[in-house]
């Protein structure tokens, strides 16, 4: 395997648990729902993985209950910010502090086990071609699942009955709710699968990415996925862009380390978000151009599409 390949393979795998995880956050947020437990949710699916493949002895199984990890624990977060109407700004930070101590709580007896990885799917022919088969046609079930995520989540917001109230309730829940749009419902299910593709997301961090339960893991990845939603403006396309370049920034600041490249790595690790930064003044300049041009008529009633 050539050096661009292994760096090429080491982007992809980097990237594609802020994928992942981002993709879910914005389908909560195209609800009308911030979690900013990401975090929490993220680190819990990743022991809740190491712990079901170390118990079943099944990576596939681990799969699973990352994804269950995560679904389960953002139902936490529903009940408290849709059912008892707490602050979701509040609820969500609680909910990464909770999920960093609880997941250390419950990985201690796995720490140091031998980690159980999901092996690479090699698909015939395709993964002969030169340079990018190996890259893209040799890879694990995550990574496949998150090209397949991408492309259902665009599908399902812009294309499906279903995806048109999400975005509905998002923009006006009360104009849903008058429609006969069962508001808490489709929220509850929205941050659901949220919750579910951070817990993947977590799977891919403790089966593939460091295939070892380690404590703080995620290393700050659930607060990249909240901003690169940021980053990508809502939108699915954007966001697995968005989420390469994100996860390049963080293998660069490796390699840069170790070719002695002279950039202090505090600098490259906040590119991903001074990038975010720049893209909301970006967003908010075009709004505020949009409104400016606008009718006052027209002005009362307009609503951005996120």
């Amino acid at each position: 395997m050539s050096i661009f390949e292994a760096i090429l393979l080491t982007v992809i795998t980097a990237s594609t648990p802020l994928v992942i995880a981002a993709l879910g956050e914005l389908v909560t947020e195209r609800s009308g729902v911030l979690n900013l437990g990401v975090e929490g949710m993220m680190i819990m699916g990743a022991v809740g993985a190491f712990a079901a493949a170390q118990l079943t002895g099944s990576a596939y199984i681990g799969i699973a209950g990352g994804i269950v990890s995560g679904a389960l624990f953002s139902l936490l977060f529903a009940f408290l910010t849709l059912t008892l109407v707490a602050n979701q700004v509040a609820t969500g930070l609680a909910l990464t502090i909770l999920g960093l101590g609880a997941s250390g709580m419950l990985g201690e007896a796995f720490v140091g086990a031998p980690g159980i990885r999901l092996l690479p799917i090699e698909i015939p022919v395709l993964s002969a071609i030169p340079y990018i088969g190996t890259v893209l046609f040799k890879q694990d079930l995550i990574f496949y699942l998150s090209i397949l995520l991408v492309i259902a989540v665009n599908w399902f917001l812009f294309r499906s009955r279903t995806g048109l109230k999400i975005r509905a309730i998002g923009d006006n829940h009360a104009s849903a709710h008058a429609l006969g749009i069962n508001v808490i419902r489709m929220r509850y299910l929205a941050v659901m699968f949220g919750g579910a593709c951070s817990g993947l997301a977590g799977a891919q961090l403790s089966l593939i990415y460091t295939p070892q339960w380690t404590e703080n893991m995620s290393g700050g990845r659930g607060w990249i996925a909240l901003a690169l939603v940021v980053f990508a403006s809502w939108r699915p396309w954007r966001l697995l862009a968005g989420g390469y370049l994100f996860g390049a920034v963080t293998i660069l600041q490796l390699h840069a380390q170790a070719f002695g490249i002279g950039i202090p790595s505090q600098f490259l690790s906040m590119l991903p978000y001074a990038a975010t930064v720049v893209v909301l003044i970006i967003i908010s300049h075009n709004r505020r151009t949009t409104l400016i041009n606008t009718p006052a008529s027209l002005g009362k009633a307009f609503v951005p599409d996120r």
